[in-house]
């Protein structure tokens, strides 16, 4: 797909039509996914400053530091319209952002993840401006996915699930986490991904915990397994996909059963996704048959989070989320039970939200799969 599918021009009009709306006088975005979302540019997050401009009346401006200006003119940030101007080493830049503002402001949206030191110095160059965050406007802007946006999410979807399928020729007992993760990373790299941003491969008592990552711990015979992995693909749209495996022998019995209950909450709660549903109660469709189970407690983690140009985003598929889902809408449905020392299970869908129900983009089986 072309960069002006997925980075239309059109976005930064629509933005700063809601940045007006929002009350702000303009957007200053520091590298992360809000600019690269409006102009296409993956910038270089750095202490020399790169700032878009984004007045709600007037044109944009994407200030770069001199020597990545090449970079800048390569990305699809031209063909939005993006003026770009550049500062040379040693140069104050703020001047280059008061000057791109065009005239006083009395609030401004700073990108979420701006370095303090650049919020810091953007307060001491506008010191009339309240300074609130960009999300209030990027984030109704971001939520809904553009056609584009799900295909390229749905590549992603394809490429992460073509590591899982290969799993067998690195998952085996008596190698260490760390040297499977090591095989994994190189594959989620071939299988089209710029960038790897997690491997988690916990065996045994480490599947007990969701975030653990790897260790040097051999995997034992009959072990279960949890393999959460994603990246970033060329488009800068990301995949997440976790799989529950077993090598070398039979599970517990224990957790044979309560695998079972969890494949069962995981299609659930994924069949329950459709427009006017709430995303708390994609939630509750997940843990319902849990807690039913004995297994509430374990249940330690939301449901799901939004996926697009972060790896987490909006909607938070979680209690206390009222919000009705809408076509668009792209999440992770990964419910998991963990058993504190002993094992642990996690099944990870990333779907969208379709005019009529759910479209999962991760395709491989979520039964129970013993190597």
């Amino acid at each position: 797909m072309g960069s002006e599918e997925l980075y239309p021009p059109q976005r930064l009009a629509a933005a700063q039509r809601a940045t007006a709306a929002a009350g702000l006088d303009a957007l200053l975005l520091s590298p992360g996914s809000d600019l690269r979302y409006l102009t296409g540019y993956d910038a270089h997050a750095g202490e020399r400053l790169t700032c878009l401009v984004l007045p709600a009346e007037g044109d944009p401006t994407l200030i770069v530091p001199a020597l990545e200006r090449p970079a800048a003119e390569a990305s699809p940030a031209p063909a939005t319209g993006v003026r770009i101007v550049d500062h040379a080493d040693g140069a104050d830049p703020y001047p280059l952002v008061t000057a791109a503002l065009g005239g006083p402001v009395t609030a401004v949206g700073l990108a979420d993840r701006m370095w303090a030191e650049q919020v810091l110095a953007l307060r001491a160059a506008l010191p009339g401006a309240t300074q609130r965050l960009a999300s209030e406007v990027l984030r109704e802007l971001r939520i809904r996915k553009s056609p584009a946006e799900v295909a390229a999410l749905a590549e992603a979807g394809a490429a992460i699930d073509a590591v899982h399928e290969r799993m067998g020729r690195w998952l085996r007992p008596g190698r260490t986490e760390a040297e499977v993760a090591t095989d994994i990373a190189a594959a989620i790299r071939a299988a089209g991904h710029v960038t790897v941003d997690f491997v988690i491969v916990a065996a045994g008592p480490n599947g007990a915990s969701p975030h653990h990552g790897t260790s040097d711990r051999p995997i034992g015979a009959g072990e279960p397994v949890v393999v959460d992995i994603g990246g970033t693909m060329p488009s800068g749209y990301r995949s997440d996909c976790t799989r529950t495996y077993v090598v070398g022998g039979p599970p517990p019995a224990e957790f044979v059963d309560y695998y079972a209950v969890l494949h069962a909450a995981q299609r659930a709660a994924v069949a329950a996704v459709r427009p006017g549903v709430t995303a708390e109660a994609v939630d509750t469709a997940a843990r319902e048959p849990i807690t039913a189970a004995g297994h509430g407690p374990a249940f330690l983690h939301r449901t799901g989070h939004g996926i697009g140009l972060d790896g987490h985003e909006e909607p938070y598929v979680v209690a206390g989320n009222a919000r009705p889902l809408e076509a668009g809408m792209a999440f992770s449905v990964e419910p998991g039970i963990y058993l504190a020392g002993r094992h642990g299970a996690r099944i990870e869908d990333i779907v969208v939200c379709t005019t009529d129900g759910v479209q999962r983009l991760n395709t491989t089986p979520t039964e129970l799969i013993a190597l």
